[in-house]
């Protein structure tokens, strides 16, 4: 075992490399991209440079990214499979997310708590870079689980709401900082949902559509009620999830039409939910069409909302993948799955196992076990590890789909290997 650690190791070869040539993670992502024809990005980077949950580049990287860091290849290939040994004998280095959380934030962004002081005069810098900030844990939460970021979230959220509350400010800059405040209470709600009980997302919402509607914002307004009523609707309170997305879908008429479309799947998923089908399949409809309007419609995606990053066709395909694995129409969700899965960032690796789930109960309702274990192995492979409720309760759901062929070898291995 000392052998192996004592190699050199493909992340601090990159990280060392890299800052000698003085490059940014940004800098070598985008000279990467152009050298390979992949599309690397700077979370890529950061993820091989800290080997997060075991990532090195691949073998098709090597020989550009030699380049690109002025190495010869081969010192590079012996450094990554130094590094992959190393993970198979469990020398690895772990990363706290604070250090995440701190790698993902603006440049010009200390990863501190928030300072005030009553009677201090913010002005519209101050509000431009906290909301600056809450979109670098936006970007944290693509790669952290809940159980990981909830508490920094929320002692956040607690800083946002004294920054208004304590300071003095001109009321355009209010507006502003509400708006921060509503977008990290959604974070924030959002993040409770997958933390497992440590916080309880209902007054979060409550405080952000406060914060929302007070600062004029209707389609923040509806992604906070339309994120309630999602977690209301999934954990049994159908009728009251109905009625949040509902009066989401009211807020969101007129704003952006991402915002529409994110607000129009909320709803298709849980009337599929309530079982009220005709509903759902015309609210996913609606989804697409909206979507794929502000995909070519120029005006319409270059909207400032930041948070809606996110909103995009594949993962509005996503959700319509699930409202068909619901209905029990796995012949329509399948190619939708594979189509997504198959691009997917895989350093997402919450939403890559919850989507593989979804692609693994949706084999096992077509009759294709070996598939569907192939994929669950998959799923159970990215999981490990990852504090996340909603994943842990979507494996037992994978886990129920496959018990009915445990006769079929594929499937009998899979569960003798992660089922206790």
């Amino acid at each position: 075992m000392a052998e192996h650690s004592n190699e050199e190791r493909i992340g601090e070869l990159i990280a060392t490399r890299r800052r000698f040539l003085g490059l940014s993670e940004e800098d070598v992502a985008r000279k990467l991209a152009d050298a390979s024809g992949y599309t690397p990005t700077r979370t890529d980077v950061w993820r091989w440079e800290t080997e997060y949950e075991g990532r090195t580049p691949g073998p098709q990287y090597l020989p550009h990214l030699a380049k690109v860091l002025e190495l010869d290849e081969s010192r590079l290939r012996r450094a990554r499979a130094a590094t992959k040994a190393a993970r198979r004998f469990k020398v690895t280095a772990p990363v706290s997310s604070t250090e995440v959380i701190a790698r993902l934030l603006p440049a010009d962004t200390e990863f501190s708590p928030l300072g005030t002081s009553t009677g201090n005069t913010v002005g519209a810098a101050d509000a431009e870079a906290l909301l600056r900030r809450i979109h670098g844990l936006r970007l944290a939460d693509d790669v952290l689980a809940g159980g990981d970021l909830v508490e920094t979230v929320v002692r956040e959220l607690r800083s946002a709401v004294r920054l208004h509350n304590d300071t003095c400010h001109s009321e355009a800059v209010g507006r502003r900082l509400l708006t921060g405040v509503g977008e990290l209470a959604q974070l924030a709600g959002w993040i409770a949902t997958d933390s497992g009980g440590k916080a309880d997302p209902a007054p979060l919402f409550r405080l952000g559509v406060a914060a929302a509607k007070q600062a004029g914002d209707g389609p923040l307004a509806a992604h906070l009620l339309g994120s309630w009523g999602y977690w209301e609707a999934n954990r049994g309170d159908i009728r009251r999830g109905l009625g949040l997305v509902r009066v989401a879908e009211r807020e969101a008429a007129g704003g952006p039409v991402r915002a529409q479309s994110l607000t129009a799947a909320r709803v298709a998923w849980v009337s599929t939910l309530a079982g009220e089908q005709r509903t759902a399949l015309t609210a996913i409809d609606t989804a697409m069409d909206q979507v794929d309007g502000a995909d070519n419609d120029m005006a319409a995606s270059a909207d400032p909302r930041q948070w809606l990053y996110w909103v995009t066709r594949d993962e509005q395909e996503v959700m319509q993948a699930r409202v068909y694995t619901q209905m029990h129409r796995p012949l329509r969700a399948v190619p939708l799955l594979r189509k997504v899965l198959a691009a997917y960032d895989a350093s997402h690796a919450r939403e890559y196992a919850l989507y593989a789930s979804w692609l693994s109960t949706a084999l096992a309702e077509a009759n294709e076990p070996e598939e569907a274990a192939k994929t669950a192995h998959r799923m159970f492979e990215v999981l490990a590890g990852v504090p996340s409720s909603r994943e842990q309760d979507r494996a037992k759901t994978v886990i129920c789909a496959l018990r009915r062929y445990r006769e079929v070898p594929e499937v009998a291995e899979v569960l003798a290997h992660w089922v206790a």
